[in-house]
């Protein structure tokens, strides 16, 4: 009878017996009185430090070979006895130290810090040896210098000090819980963010990386010059960051990707499913105003600098010169299915889906966000634009459309699945990435796709990796079963279904005098075409010359871009409009100088004084109590101003900045 085939599981779980009982032996060793030689003590507790390391990647690379129910949590218990064994043997390794006689207090601890430093470099070697990603062995290669940028030997004492940024509740055993503001010294850096740290009372236990922060070093600066233009030059290259990302984005993505934060802690927890990741696109809108509405919607210059490159008048109508673009179409989010929704200990505070233009490597447009409906009965089914009474509210309008004029092959839409949360224990809030779909537009030969519904499969992980399924298991077994059962195992699959259309003569009409690249909802599609008509008039007819590059005096060119990035003040406004419009005459309705001059009536009686009253909440995503408190200050009866009211000293506004008054062209133009 041939012999039981074991799993990688098993064989790490008997390699950690094995080194356990070797830990216990070398214990009692060294706890002896009269140790012969505590040179060959302190060399086997090396070894063994190594052997746990080696074994804690066979962990990582562990898989098993066939459907176990409590894998994963063997897996983590498995993982909780090499940590422990890992912080036995590092209090061993400091107890162990060998001393020189012949030098004083300052070369036993130079002599310590150099073995670390030798161990650091053993470990990230054997580490890049054995990882088997070429994508990602460069980013891993840059997280282990920023881990070793200040170690024992740069702080001059025997471990590292870090400061808690929260407070932590240890959940299991071997965590060490910390208060905030707390000091603690960093024993070792474990590769999977639980990092060995030992606080003021002497006690010992893992603390995630993201709640630590390295303590400051003032005296230590001010005794080092090189070490302040170091880091000088690190905050120069941090700030140029958003710059560069206008045009590549893999500097964003090489944290999203290597960077251990909160997303490693929750899914070694197995809070979250292990296909999500950081959110990669609210990343980019967390950078600036260059992947928002509002930088998208303006002017672009010409290669030149010396014009506009897709803003120009009709002579014979005075009405903004439609431009095709190459890409112009209409999209409707219908639903989601079999979304995993994150484990316990979550809070969920929104679920959406952002998209935008993209190439396979850059995000070629501004990034448009569209909440989802939930229903706690179907908690793996998202939907949009739900049935209501009155005016859909604009953020869960899920009909968009999208321009593009980039003439790359691989162009296409872009869509991140993604939650905002809260974690129950520490109030950190965050955004995931539950999945995301990519739909090319053009086909091998270059022709356009056909417009119908697309139902798009999502994979786990970031667009920039290799494709990860968010649910492993069930693609694992469906390869090893028949077509029937592919079949059937397919409607399990995550699936995002969009509506493609091309857009009616009037929509049409309206697109074309739009940027030639811009993503947005099409309950505001006319706003847009009339603020670009505004934009036209100020830019091109009413300078006094082509060369004057003085700001205009335009209070609605100056703010209402920043209102686009307010679904509120957008549904605000609508409203407003909507009942204004009402009263127009049918001709009037056609009548684009009748409707620029509703627009800046509607806009300067309703929205502008809202924009920056001094009583209304400031935006923040997500945020229930904010936008609650927000919706009643906007419809509060008390704020339906008029031009007499806006002075009154019943209404408060901001401190006065030129700004909201002022359009600056030069500097508000996409270059």
């Amino acid at each position: 009878m041939p012999p039981k085939r074991r799993g990688p599981l098993q064989t790490v779980q008997r390699e950690t017996d094995d080194m356990k009982r070797k830990v216990d032996a070398l214990v009692q060793q060294a706890g002896k009185p009269g140790t012969p030689d505590r040179t060959e003590t302190f060399k086997r507790c090396k070894e063994l430090q190594l052997a746990v390391a080696e074994t804690m990647k066979k962990l990582s690379k562990a898989d098993k070979p066939a459907p176990v129910g409590n894998y994963d949590q063997c897996k983590r218990e498995e993982e909780r006895r090499l940590l422990t064994l890992q912080e036995h043997l590092q209090s061993l390794d400091f107890d162990l130290q060998p001393l020189d006689e012949d030098a004083g207090p300052s070369s036993s601890q130079a002599e310590q810090e150099s073995d670390e430093e030798d161990s650091d470099d053993e470990d990230g070697s054997s580490e890049d040896e054995s990882s088997g990603e070429e994508v990602q062995d460069d980013y891993v290669a840059d997280e282990d210098n920023e881990d070793t940028d200040v170690g024992p030997s740069d702080t001059g004492q025997g471990s590292v000090s870090y400061v808690a940024l929260s407070a932590f509740t240890g959940e299991e055993e071997g965590d060490l819980s910390v208060q905030k503001g707390e000091v603690l010294k960093i024993l070792s850096k474990n590769k999977d963010g639980w990092w060995l740290a030992c606080n003021s009372a002497g006690q010992k236990g893992v603390v995630p990386k993201t709640f630590l922060k390295l303590e400051s070093q003032q005296e230590s600066e001010g005794e080092n010059e090189d070490e302040g233009e170091s880091e000088e030059e690190t905050e120069t290259e941090s700030d140029s960051e958003p710059k560069s990302s206008k045009t590549s984005n893999w500097d964003m993505v090489r944290k999203a990707i290597t960077e251990i934060d909160a997303t490693d802690v929750l899914a070694a927890m197995g809070a979250i499913p292990s296909g999500f990741r950081p959110s990669t696109l609210s990343r980019l809108l967390e950078e600036g105003t260059s992947y928002r509405t509002s930088h998208f919607i303006q002017p672009k210059l010409s290669q030149s600098q010396l014009s506009f490159k897709d803003l120009h008048l009709d002579p014979d109508t005075g009405k903004v010169h439609g431009s095709p673009s190459r890409v112009s179409l209409t999209l409707t989010l219908w639903s989601c299915r079999m979304i995993p929704p994150p484990g316990v200990g979550l809070q969920v505070l929104s679920r959406h889906v952002r998209l935008c233009a993209f190439n396979g490597t850059q995000v070629l447009s501004n990034i448009h966000t569209v909440r989802a409906t939930y229903n706690s009965k179907s908690p793996k089914s998202w939907s949009f634009s739900p049935r209501m009474a009155g005016m859909l509210p604009c953020l869960l309008d899920g009909d968009c459309f999208l321009r593009c004029d980039s003439e790359s092959p691989d162009l296409g839409i872009l869509f991140e699945l993604g939650v905002t949360y809260i974690r129950n224990s520490t109030g950190e809030r965050g955004d995931l990435s539950c999945g995301w779909a990519f739909l090319k537009l053009f086909d091998e030969s270059g022709a356009p796709i056909a417009l119908r519904t697309q139902e798009l499969t999502i994979h786990g992980g970031t667009p920039f990796e290799r494709e990860t399924d968010l649910d492993s298991t069930s693609t694992k077994r469906a390869a090893s079963t028949g077509v029937l059962q592919q079949m059937l195992l397919s409607r399990k699959q995550p699936k995002l279904l969009v509506k493609l259309k091309s857009a009616n003569a009037r929509r049409r009409e309206l697109l074309n005098l739009l940027p030639d690249t811009i993503v947005g909802r099409l309950s505001s599609l006319q706003f847009l075409a009339i603020y670009r008509q505004i934009l036209a008039d100020a830019l091109l007819l009413d300078r006094v010359t082509m060369q004057s590059a003085d700001v205009i005096c335009n209070s609605v060119l100056a703010s209402f871009p920043d209102v686009l990035d307010q679904p509120d003040l957008m549904d605000a406004f609508r409203k407003s409009w909507t009942e204004s419009e009402s009263n127009l005459r049918r001709s009037d309705k056609r009548d684009i100088n009748v409707l620029k001059q509703l627009f800046v009536s509607v806009y300067m009686s309703s929205v502008y004084p809202l924009l920056y009253s001094a009583a209304m909440p400031a935006p923040c995503w997500a945020d229930e109590d904010v936008e609650s408190q927000r919706a009643r200050f906007i419809y509060s009866p008390s704020q339906k101003l008029s031009e007499g009211t806006m002075l009154s000293s019943q209404c408060t506004h901001q401190a006065f900045d030129i700004t909201q008054v002022a359009y600056d062209f030069i500097s508000s133009a996409q270059h």
